[in-house]
C-alpha cells in the first residue's frame, strides 16, 4: 500500500506552495508549521521571513493567505498577532485522511526498508542471582524499543549481556565441587523444574558459598584457584560453570515469561561470550596508543574525568595482575557488534548510574576507530525505581524487592479489580477474570515505567498503577474494551467513513489525534523515548472518553451515516490503541 500522507504534511505542503507563489523572493522558506491550541495548526515562519525580506510580517502573511485561495483541505486561515497563520482543516480532509489510514494494516505508519541495523543491549540479569526490581526497567524499556524500531523498519539485533563470569564463580563452583548435590533436582538430573525452584536452588547455594568464603580462609584460597582454572578453560570447571548458567536461564526465562517478554536463547550473549577477544582488544588498544600502562595496569585517560583529588581517573582495561575488567568485555562487545554483526547503532539500555563508565568506553572505542561517524553508540540511561516514600524501593526488612514477588502482587491486585468490576452485563468467566488479571497487572507495571521519561526516577505505587482513573494502562485497556463493546452492540451497522459529514468538536479532536500516530512513532523511534508513545495513547484514550460522552454512537435517533462514521472513528481508535499498546508490550483484552 502507498504511504499515507498525514494532515500535518499536507497542510505544510499547501502553505509552503502558497508561500513560494506569493513571495518568490523568499525561495523555499519553511512555514514553520506546528500544532496549536488556537486552531488545528499554526504557521510561524512569517516572522523570520519578514526580517530576511525587511517587510511587515502581517502583510506578508496576508499575501500568503490570498495565494492559498479556496481548497478542499484548508477550511479557514486567520492572520493573527504579528503574522502567525492560524489554520483550521476541513472536516472532509480529516475523514479522508483517516480513511486512508484505516485501509492500511499498518495504520499509515511507513516501513523504511534498509533503515539500518541496531543492536539493543537490554535485560541483563546476573547468573546465580535472583532478579530484583532494579532489573525491571532495562527489560521493559529495551523490549519496547525493540518493537518500536522494528515496526518502523530498523533491523534490530537483541543482546542480553548477562553477568556470567567473574570471581564469584570461583566461589560458587568450588562450593559445588565440595557439595556436589546442591543443584540436584527432585526426580533426577533430567527432571524439569520451575523457575521458582531454580531460583531457590541458586539463592541457597550462593548464600552458603558466600558464608563459607567469608569465614574460611582455606576455602577462599581454593575458590581463587578455581577462578584461574575457569579462566584457563579447565573442562571440569567449565562444566560446573555451565550448570549454573543453565539453572539460571530456567529462572530468567520464567521471570521474562511472566513479564510477557520474548527472550531467545541465541540472543543471550553474556560476558563469557567475549573471553576469546579480550587479549586482542587489549593488544589493539596498547599498540595504537589509545591505552597505556600505568602502575602495571592498562589504562585509558581522559582530560575531563578527574577524581576528588583532581587527578585523572582512568578506564582500566586490564588490571595489574593481568585480569580483565568490565571495560575489556564492553569494548570487545563493541568490536563484535560492529565488525561481526554489522551494527550502525549500538543502543545500551543501562542504569544512569553507569553513565560515566559508558561515556569512557564509547570514547575509547571512538579513539580506536571502532566507532565513527557512521557507527555510533548511545546509552538509553534510566533512573531508579522508588517506593511510595520517594526512597529506593526496598522491603520492610530493608532488602531489595524480588522482581517475581512484585509481578505476582501486581497480578493479584489487578485480578481483584477485574473481579470487582465484573457483573451480569459483562459476565466474564473465571478463566477470563484470571487471564485479564494477568494482562492488566503486567500491563500496569510496564506502563508505569514506560509512561515516565526513562532518565527520571519513578515511584512504584501499585494502587495507582491498577487504578481505572488517571494515566494508567488500565484506563487505556478499558477504553479499548469499551470500543469493542460498542462495535459489538452496533450489530449489522458497520464502521464506514463519511467525509461529507460535518464533524462535532469532539469528533474533530479525536480525528486529529488519530492522524498523529505515525509522526509520534517516528519521534519515539528517533529519540529512543517510548514515553512519547505512551503519552500519545493516553491523550487518545482521553479524547475518546470526551467523544463518547458528547457524541452518541449507536442511536436510532441519528441517521445511519452518522452512526457509521462514529463507528469508524471508534474502530480506528481501537486499532490505534491496540497497535500502540502492543509496541509497548502491553496486551488489550477484548472484554473487561
Amino acid at each position: 500500500m502507498a504511504s499515507v500522507t498525514s494532515l500535518a504534511a499536507t497542510v505544510h505542503q499547501r502553505v509552503a506552495d502558497a508561500l513560494s507563489a506569493a513571495l518568490p523572493e523568499a525561495g523555499s522558506a519553511d512555514p514553520l508549521l506546528r500544532r496549536s491550541d488556537r486552531a488545528d495548526f499554526q504557521a510561524n515562519g512569517m516572522l523570520a521571513l519578514a526580517k530576511k525580506l525587511k517587510g511587515n510580517p502581517r502583510e506578508l502573511a496576508t499575501k500568503v493567505v490570498d495565494a492559498i485561495g479556496e481548497n478542499d483541505v484548508l477550511k479557514e486561515i486567520e492572520v493573527s498577532g504579528p503574522g502567525f497563520l492560524n489554520i483550521t482543516v476541513a472536516d472532509e480532509a480529516i475523514i479522508k485522511t483517516l480513511a486512508e489510514r484505516a485501509a492500511d494494516a499498518r495504520l499509515g505508519v511507513p516501513h523504511s526498508e534498509g533503515a539500518g541495523t541496531t543492536v539493543i543491549d537490554y535485560a541483563q540479569p546476573n547468573v546465580a542471582k535472583e532478579m530484583h526490581v532494579g532489573h525491571l526497567r532495562s527489560a521493559v524499556i529495551g523490549a519496547a524499543m525493540v518493537e518500536i524500531l522494528e515496526f518502523t523498519g530498523e533491523k534490530v539485533i537483541r543482546r542480553h549481556h548477562i553477568g556470567d563470569w567473574g570471581t564469584q564463580f570461583g566461589m560458587l563452583i568450588q562450593y559445588l565441587t565440595e557439595h556436589p548435590h546442591e543443584l540436584d533436582h527432585k526426580g533426577g538430573e533430567s527432571a524439569e523444574i520451575s523457575g521458582e525452584e531454580a531460583a531457590s536452588n541458586l539463592n541457597r547455594l550462593y548464600k552458603a558459598s558466600r558464608a563459607l568464603f567469608d569465614s574460611d580462609e582455606e576455602f577462599k584460597e581454593r575458590a581463587r584457584r578455581r577462578v584461574v582454572e575457569l579462566q584457563a578453560g579447565d573442562e571440569e570447571t567449565l562444566a560446573l560453570w555451565q550448570r549454573f548458567v543453565d539453572e539460571s536461564k530456567i529462572y530468567f526465562y520464567s521471570v521474562f515469561n511472566k513479564l510477557d517478554m520474548d527472550i531467545r536463547d541465541p540472543d543471550v550473549v553474556g560476558e563469557s561470550g567475549y573471553n576469546d577477544m579480550l587479549a586482542e582488544t587489549c593488544r589493539l588498544l596498547e599498540e595504537s596508543g589509545v591505552a597505556v600502562r600505568s602502575e602495571g595496569a592498562l589504562c585509558v585517560f581522559f582530560e575531563d574525568v578527574k577524581g576528588p583529588d583532581g587527578n585523572p581517573v582512568p578506564l582500566i582495561v586490564q588490571k595489574s595482575d593481568g585480569g580483565y575488567g568490565y571495560a575489556a568485555t564492553d569494548l570487545s562487545a563493541i568490536r563484535d557488534r560492529v565488525q561481526n554483526l554489522g551494527a550502525e547503532t549500538l543502543l545500551y539500555v543501562v542504569d544512569v548510574r553507569q553513565s560515566l563508565h559508558f561515556k569512557m568506553v564509547f570514547e575509547t572505542a571512538r579513539r580506536a576507530g571502532w566507532l565513527n561517524d557512521k557507527t555510533h553508540a548511545v546509552q538509553l540511561a534510566f533512573g531508579t525505581v522508588l517506593g511510595k516514600d520517594g526512597k529506593p524501593f526496598k522491603t520492610r526488612a530493608g532488602e531489595t524487592v524480588r522482581l517475581v514477588d512484585l509481578l505476582d502482587e501486581a497480578i493479584e491486585r489487578a485480578t481483584t479489580v477485574v473481579r470487582e468490576k465484573n457483573n451480569e452485563k459483562i459476565a466474564l468467566t473465571e478463566e477470563e477474570i484470571l487471564e485479564n488479571g494477568v494482562q492488566i497487572g503486567i500491563g500496569a507495571v510496564k506502563y508505569a515505567d514506560l509512561s515516565t521519561s526513562a532518565s527520571r526516577d519513578y515511584k512504584f505505587d501499585l494502587d495507582q498503577m491498577v487504578s481505572l482513573n488517571g494515566d494508567t494502562s488500565v484506563y487505556l485497556q478499558y477504553a479499548y474494551a469499551r470500543i469493542r463493546s460498542i462495535i459489538r452492540r452496533a450489530g449489522e451497522v458497520r464502521p464506514s467513513a463519511h467525509p461529507e459529514l460535518e464533524l462535532a468538536p469532539a469528533e474533530r479532536a479525536l480525528g486529529l489525534r488519530l492522524d498523529q500516530f505515525a509522526e509520534t512513532l517516528a519521534e519515539a523511534a528517533q529519540s529512543y523515548e517510548p514515553h512519547k508513545l505512551a503519552a500519545y495513547l493516553y491523550g487518545l484514550a482521553s479524547l475518546f472518553t470526551t467523544f463518547y460522552d458528547q457524541c452518541q454512537v449507536v442511536s436510532e435517533d441519528n441517521p445511519v451515516e452518522v452512526v457509521e462514521n462514529r463507528l469508524f472513528l471508534c474502530d480506528l481508535t481501537a486499532r490505534t490503541l491496540h497497535q500502540g499498546m502492543a509496541l509497548l508490550g502491553i496486551r488489550t483484552p477484548e472484554r473487561l
